[in-house]
């Protein structure tokens, strides 16, 4: 049997990474250094566990948030990729191409929990395209973004 194989990586594509084999427990980090790290209500990490991890495009930049931990982002367009603590490695679960089968089981650091973020999802839910004013913002809109899956180049050569 093989290990799974998944991949992943930033925004604008200058980091990419791919994990062989399985992945260890998702959680939500709720505490004031998550909170900044991802600019968020939470951060949603995976542990690697005894995955591979490797860096198939670019590196992150790091910031060493504490004595103990250090926290990996794309240094061209900022976003945050992973945590590293003397306990392991956590990547931040929407880098992944596939996220959704990425799903957290626990909540830490909930004595710094925002208090609103439980009723968020009672809030009234929109689909983009019922804004008019989306639809003819997105009309004209031109997506730079990486795609989720790996590319041979990026960027495209037509918009270098």
């Amino acid at each position: 049997m093989t290990a799974p194989i998944r991949s992943g990586g930033c925004q604008c594509g200058a980091v990419r990474f791919r994990v062989e084999g399985e992945l260890g427990d998702a959680s939500v980090c709720h505490c004031r250094m998550c909170q900044k790290a991802f600019g968020n209500f939470y951060a949603p990490l995976v542990s690697l566990r005894r995955a591979k991890l490797t860096w198939t495009r670019g590196a992150p930049k790091f910031f060493q948030s504490s004595n103990a931990v250090k926290r990996g982002f794309c240094g061209d367009c900022g976003t945050p990729l992973c945590y590293e603590a003397p306990d392991g490695v956590g990547l931040a679960i929407a880098a992944f191409d596939k996220p959704e089968g990425i799903v957290p089981k626990i909540q830490w650091g909930i004595e710094a929990k925002l208090p609103y973020v439980d009723h968020v999802p009672e809030l009234p839910g929109e689909d983009t395209m019922a804004d008019q004013d989306a639809v003819s913002f997105l009309a004209h809109l031109v997506s730079y973004q990486h795609p989720d899956h790996d590319t041979a180049e990026w960027p495209p050569k037509e918009r270098q």
